[in-house]
């Protein structure tokens, strides 16, 4: 799961509800650090912006890393040998636009022998199923 996914577990966005529901009970939900990080940089976004407060980011900062901690989701690691592949994906794909952040995603979804992608990118789904990777929700 990436971070336009993961992020809809913790704001009201659109489809958020849906999401929820589908991932109830489930254990293989694969999360990495990237994808934290990336949030927290979303967050801090909206903090900017206006729309939150510095005690909800740190809230919902907090409760995410808890639910990482608590094993809610599958923690992947980003180790050299997922930026390895990723590099190896950005220049194999040279007609798919990638960015160096959803280049990890994808080494790491293949890392975790991952058969899906839960991303609401465009981009980054397109770029998925170029390497066989099924993308959730499929209409991106």
């Amino acid at each position: 799961m990436d971070a336009s996914a993961l992020v809809k577990l913790y704001l009201p966005e659109s489809e958020s509800d849906d999401l929820n529901r589908l991932l109830v009970g489930r254990h293989d939900v694969v999360v990495s650090d990237l994808a934290v990080t990336e949030i927290v940089s979303s967050l801090c976004r909206r903090r900017r912006e206006g729309s939150l407060t510095t005690a909800v980011v740190s809230r919902l900062h907090r409760a995410l890393l808890e639910h990482i901690e608590a094993g809610v989701y599958r923690r992947f690691e980003l180790i050299p040998a997922a930026h390895r592949e990723a590099e190896r994906l950005l220049i194999s794909l040279g007609t798919v636009p990638l960015r160096a952040a959803d280049a990890l995603h994808l080494a790491l979804a293949l890392g975790a022998e991952a058969a899906s992608l839960l991303t609401w990118d465009r981009r980054l789904g397109a770029a998925a199923r170029a390497i066989g990777l099924g993308v959730f929700p499929v209409r991106v």
